[in-house]
């Protein structure tokens, strides 16, 4: 039994087990990520949370047979990670702007066994040649940022500002990057806060790049509550029969925890496909 296979206490599917858990410096945490898979962040820094991870879910569970993916705004990897588990048979690039996120990236992503379909790009997607001109992908996911600069109070670490405040684009880029770079009949994966002014601005970053919100579904962090954000499910308008594109089905919420706080059974479920004990 090898070091994963040893440390694991979960439960695992489909994704390969990785070769090494990765070695997390100074200032840095390792972190089980999906199944198998393990993610370095930093522990002052900016770490994955339910957002990223309910994206990849969202994408994968309705594109399953993905060939190729990409991820925007890529972070410390972890949207375009677990994909990458969830799809073994898919090829992946990522694109983040942070150089520091970028090395984090690299190492999981090697320590995983991912070297072979997961090419991480260190730059701004919104700047050509990043992205190839020719490039399409079955599946684009991404985790845009949910306030201007102007709402509320920046961080001062460079993470955690860029993660949370438009420093480089904001959702509208987000859509029009993904609208440039699906393959016909590509879906588009986002997360993004379901206030009523919050969803006004998804709704229009994708009218503005051509984009269908074809389904979404609400996220309810404890029962009874609001829901915060959403996970959306978009597609070009053109690949779509034209009766079609005014209409979006919006899900019953997702929640993830119970009154009494633990696990709601449909958050177990996402879990589980996912590679972790409900």
């Amino acid at each position: 039994m090898n070091q994963v296979q040893r440390i694991f206490k979960g439960w695992a599917k489909p994704g390969p087990v990785p070769p090494a858990v990765p070695v997390a410096g100074e200032g840095e945490s390792c972190a089980a990520l999906c199944g198998h898979f393990w993610v370095l962040q930093l522990e002052n820094g900016h770490r994955f949370s339910t957002d990223d991870a309910l994206t990849a879910w969202y994408g994968t569970s309705w594109a399953p047979t993905v060939k190729t993916g990409l991820d925007l705004g890529s972070g410390i990897g972890t949207v375009g990670m677990i994909c990458a588990w969830r799809c073994p048979g898919a090829r992946f690039v990522t694109v983040e702007a942070q150089a520091e996120s970028v090395a984090l990236a690299r190492r999981s992503a090697a320590a995983n066994g991912l070297e072979d379909r997961y090419e991480i790009r260190h730059g701004d997607f919104r700047e050509p040649g990043v992205i190839r001109e020719e490039e399409t992908f079955d599946l684009v996911t991404g985790s845009p940022p949910y306030w201007p600069e102007t709402d509320g109070i920046v961080s001062e670490h460079p993470q955690k500002r860029a993660c949370r405040f438009e420093v480089r684009g904001s959702v509208v880029d987000y859509c029009r990057t993904a609208a440039k770079h699906l393959a016909t009949g590509g879906l588009f994966a986002c997360v993004f806060p379901y206030a009523p002014h919050q969803l006004e601005r998804v709704q229009h970053g994708a009218r503005e790049a051509g984009l269908v919100i074809v389904r979404q579904r609400p996220v309810v962090f404890r029962e009874g509550d609001e829901p915060l954000i959403a996970v959306f499910a978009m597609m070009r308008a053109a690949d779509l029969p034209e009766w079609f594109r005014g209409q979006t089905w919006t899900e019953p919420p997702l929640i993830v925890r119970t009154k009494a706080g633990g696990y709601h059974p449909e958050y177990s479920a996402v879990k589980l496909a996912m590679g972790f004990q409900p």
